[in-house]
């Protein structure tokens, strides 16, 4: 069973798919989670503490996703981060808006100033730089063969995916895949190539005869 707090930030979310954020009363939201105005202010503390538990969630929401598809077979680590940020994207605005900064109208915005986190119960969320080197180091971390800078090439790419979608990819996601693998099998095929050959000349630069 959900505790009143989840149940609080599960009912923030279905009001902010109905109607603009500036529309959103707490009372609707404590009516919809079917909980009291004061356990709404006992755990949140403001409206604007209210919303910077949604955008944290909705950022843990989707590194927990990354975590997920990074157990995926190795070579297709990156690509299969890159197709769940694609559809993390696509699916929730709040995501969308923390990965790329773009923050349609209607959205509640992240509060960066000093002493403004509330009752939120932790820091803000992370700004987009910060959410792509989160997770361009963890996958790098798990992909055996692949850089840390094609790791922030393969994310750029699925990103640019999200603001310019792949006409006709709605669904499958397959060409925005298809570019994104052809982005990192090169590099790990070369890398595995060298690994197995090892060098090919002496230290004097000469090749042997």
């Amino acid at each position: 069973m959900p505790t009143a707090r989840q149940a609080l930030l599960e009912a923030a979310h279905r009001a902010l798919a109905d109607r603009p954020w500036r529309a959103v009363r707490m009372a609707d939201v404590a009516t919809l989670a079917d909980v009291s105005r004061q356990t709404l202010y006992n755990e949140f503390g403001t409206k604007g503490g209210l919303a910077g538990a949604l955008l944290r969630q909705a950022a843990d929401g989707y590194l927990a996703g990354v975590d997920r598809a990074l157990t995926a077979p190795a070579p297709d680590r990156p690509a299969a981060v890159a197709l769940w940020t694609l559809r993390a994207a696509r699916q929730d605005a709040l995501v969308r808006a923390l990965l790329t900064g773009h923050w349609a109208e209607g959205l509640p915005r992240p509060d960066r100033r000093p002493g403004s986190r509330g009752r939120t119960g932790g820091k803000p969320p992370p700004a987009p730089e910060e959410l792509l080197a989160l997770v361009r180091d963890r996958m790098a971390a798990a992909s055996p063969g692949v850089t840390t800078g094609r790791c922030e090439i393969v994310l750029r790419l699925a990103l640019s995916c999200v603001t310019v979608p792949v006409p006709d990819d709605d669904v499958t996601d397959s060409r925005a895949l298809r570019l994104v693998r052809e982005a990192t099998r090169p590099v790990v095929l070369r890398e595995r190539v060298a690994g197995l050959s090892g060098p090919s000349r002496t230290a004097g630069g000469r090749s042997h005869r």
